[in-house]
């Protein structure tokens, strides 16, 4: 294992690197296809409760990992004040300098897409499909290795998304609700894959009115998502709504956060400050 250098900062000629205090990574690669992922894992500062680290899971680690890991690090250091309590933070990421890759695509998407054929900028777009065998991949070998060198609380796991990955968060909740016990859906872009997803969520449903589900999701948005032509907003409010409406009978607590003057991409830190609220001393 190594530690996590994210970057180079030169101050005249004496430049050393910066690095990520209580951080180190890893390559791992999936039994289940074959794939590699650059695993960023957060040690948890303090002593761990009585019943385990809680743990944070990070979709598109390379983008937010350094932000979650330093914003839970000024928070335990006042956990009389903040409410927060140590935990893991597991970034699952890929191995890249920049924040995203194409190979995104094919992770965070359950089908290849039948609504669009190009992306933004005219490109053709990325392979799609995979998100069974990457969820498969979290729950099978990802998960366990995690547990292998901390001691977590399986009552208290989250998964984060943002975009695709807030696709790729619903999905998961619907899919294997009982995977995680807290979902945090950034912007989810629920553009793709529309039938396809309402068929899951209608399952879901059902399935979770037979057997309670102990879960609570937020989804957060940023305010200046409510132009753009994905309805980011729009579509996760009516999700949060729907859900919220039928909680007492699946066992599902949906919260919608709007933030003021944020963007698709803007809206992360915030939403990355108010994710470590809702997991670390949530109103249960």
């Amino acid at each position: 294992m190594e530690s996590i250098i994210p970057e180079t900062v030169h101050a005249g000629l004496l430049g050393r690197k910066v690095d990520i205090p209580n951080a180190e990574q890893w390559v791992l690669t999936s039994r289940v296809e074959q794939r590699s992922y650059r695993i960023m894992i957060g040690h948890p500062i303090g002593d761990p409760p009585p019943g385990g680290y809680p743990v944070i899971y990070l979709l598109d680690g390379n983008s937010v990992f350094g932000t979650m890991v330093e914003a839970l690090r000024l928070q335990c250091r006042r956990p009389d004040v903040s409410g927060g309590m140590p935990a893991i933070i597991v970034g699952i990421g890929y191995e890249i300098d920049g924040p995203f890759t194409p190979e995104r695509f094919y992770d965070l998407m359950p089908l290849p897409t039948p609504e669009f054929l190009k992306r933004f900028n005219n490109e053709p777009l990325p392979k799609q499909g995979g998100a069974g065998a990457f969820l498969q991949f979290i729950e099978e070998e990802l998960k366990p290795q995690v547990e292998s060198e901390f001691l977590v609380d399986r009552k208290r796991q989250a998964l984060f998304g943002h975009s695709l990955g807030g696709l790729f968060t619903v999905y998961a909740l619907f899919s294997k609700p009982d995977s995680f016990q807290y979902y945090v859906v950034g912007s989810p872009s629920l553009h793709w894959n529309k039938e396809y997803m309402l068929d899951l969520e209608r399952d879901f449903v059902s399935r979770a009115r037979e057997g309670h589900v102990h879960t609570q999701v937020l989804f957060g948005v940023g305010e200046l998502e409510k132009s753009h032509e994905c309805r980011n907003c729009a579509r996760a409010q009516a999700l949060t709504e729907r859900l919220t409406n039928i909680s007492a009978t699946i066992g599902v607590k949906a919260e919608y956060k709007e933030f003021e003057n944020e963007g698709h991409v803007s809206v992360l830190p915030i939403l990355i400050s108010r994710t470590l609220r809702f997991i670390l001393h949530p109103t249960l």
